[in-house]
């Protein structure tokens, strides 16, 4: 007996929004990433992209438990010697609200093409407002 897999013409890939508000950081970031991944179709195979398009909105006001904010920090380098960056996820959110949950939905992804190609079809956007009417994307209570 063969397995079956789904030809990737014939791979159905829905539009999903995702209110952030109030929701905590880890616990929404995980279920993004089995939706982006396809883990919660039928079809899924490891190295087929079959997942859906996240919109995500209202991120501004997405939720960390305990002293997080103050305590968990995010580190990037510049490519320079001593170039290390250090940011509180206060801080972080204070620039750039979408890079928290975007870190965290691409730390669960896999490292390679098929990872960023899944991370491409996340969309996150600060407030409540998003351009992606068009696709007619249904609301997913997570």
């Amino acid at each position: 007996m063969k397995t079956y897999l789904t030809p990737v013409n014939e791979i159905e890939k829905n539009w999903y929004v995702v209110n952030a508000e109030d929701k905590v950081l880890g616990r929404i970031a995980t279920e993004i990433a089995l939706r982006l991944r396809g883990k919660h179709k039928p079809s899924f195979s490891t190295f087929i992209d079959n997942g859906d398009f996240i919109v995500v909105t209202n991120a501004e006001k997405i939720r960390l438990t305990g002293n997080k904010w103050d305590d968990k920090k995010y580190y990037h380098h510049t490519g320079y010697i001593g170039g290390i960056k250090e940011a509180s996820a206060k801080e972080l959110m204070e620039k750039h609200p979408t890079d928290m949950l975007m870190k965290a939905v691409k730390g669960m992804l896999p490292k390679n093409k098929l990872g960023r190609a899944q991370l491409k079809k996340l969309k996150i956007y600060a407030g409540s407002e998003h351009p992606h009417e068009a696709q007619q994307p249904v609301e997913l209570d997570i």
